[in-house]
């Protein structure tokens, strides 16, 4: 519990408990930093939910290995039959997100994907956060700012085809449910669901999912392609990207990925051989609306109420 002081005269009692959650597997041999994403979040959780699948490498060892009693293992099954030639790419993922989600007990549940992490300068400020809207029930999620890095540790990549917000946390007490690994749906009744009502944190969370090997990226397509795809697993080049959308990172990493990073100087130099796909041509030209019109059009999974 928490306390804080009113009018330097009285104190009251800050009643709240905070579920982290995720999903993994063969997080090690696939390069995430699934280790640092989750001690990032540690202090400010009560207790952290993992929804395990089956595992072909140490996985399981190096969670127990944080030595945690916050973190509960949720041992589950992978649906290795689910179409893929439907609309809803990626629907494993909800499964999975969805099966952590549900065993959360907090009055909020923080979802953090394993190649995410928390700045510890921001832990003070997201708790401040969950503590001011806990008793708004307007405000069924919070949303974070997203910085995704790419190539290396000194590049990120901001475009509006790269989400630029997401909720992370979202209230526990309300119908709630994960149709893939990106966002959240909340219902309103058996038949009809939207994206939830939301207020800003003004917090980061630094995704690191690019900056892995490329040899550790390829193995990732190969083995979760099938969940998004019928069409198979395509290669990947991190040098083929729109060099428009990569800018110098100034910032500071949060401490806790900083040995993980890999040493890099500069920014990230695209290929200059490289031709713009019709997806990144779109990305392109709205850039260019959003610097003369002062507009941000990346897509949304929320609604702002505060």
């Amino acid at each position: 519990m928490d306390f804080r002081k009113i009018k330097d005269k009285e104190f009251i009692e800050i009643r709240m408990k905070v579920s982290g959650f995720t999903f993994i597997r063969n997080a090690q041999i696939l390069g995430y930093p699934f280790v640092q994403s989750i001690k990032s979040v540690l202090p400010i959780v009560d207790e952290f939910i993992i929804a395990l699948g089956p595992c072909e490498d140490s996985t399981e060892r190096m969670i127990k290995d944080i030595g945690s009693d916050k973190i509960r293992i949720i041992h589950t099954q992978w649906n290795e039959n689910m179409r893929t030639d439907v609309k809803l790419k990626g629907f494993v993922y909800g499964q999975q997100k969805s099966i952590a989600l549900f065993n959360c007990t907090g009055d909020w549940a923080f979802y953090l994907e394993s190649d995410e992490v928390i700045h510890e300068d921001d832990l003070p400020v997201i708790r401040a956060s969950m503590e001011k809207y806990l008793h708004d029930a307007r405000v069924e999620a919070l949303v974070f700012d997203y910085i995704h890095f790419y190539g290396n540790r000194n590049t990120f990549a901001w475009s509006p085809g790269w989400y630029r917000k997401a909720p992370r946390i979202l209230r526990n007490n309300i119908p709630s449910w994960a149709p893939k690994g990106l966002f959240f749906i909340v219902m309103e009744n058996h038949k009809k669901g939207r994206y939830p009502r939301a207020a800003l944190t003004g917090v980061n969370i630094y995704h690191y999912g690019w900056v892995r090997s490329e040899e550790q990226m390829k193995l990732k397509t190969q083995k979760v392609g099938k969940y998004w795809s019928d069409k198979g697993s395509s290669d990947v080049k991190y040098s083929d990207i729109d060099s428009a959308i990569l800018r110098e990172f100034k910032g500071n990493h949060p401490a806790v990925i900083k040995d993980w990073l890999p040493e890099a100087e500069g920014v990230f130099k695209a290929a200059h051989t490289h031709r713009l796909s019709k997806r990144e041509i779109k990305h392109r030209m709205a850039l260019w609306v959003e610097k003369v019109l002062g507009v941000e059009l990346s897509k949304k999974h929320f609604r702002l109420v505060r």
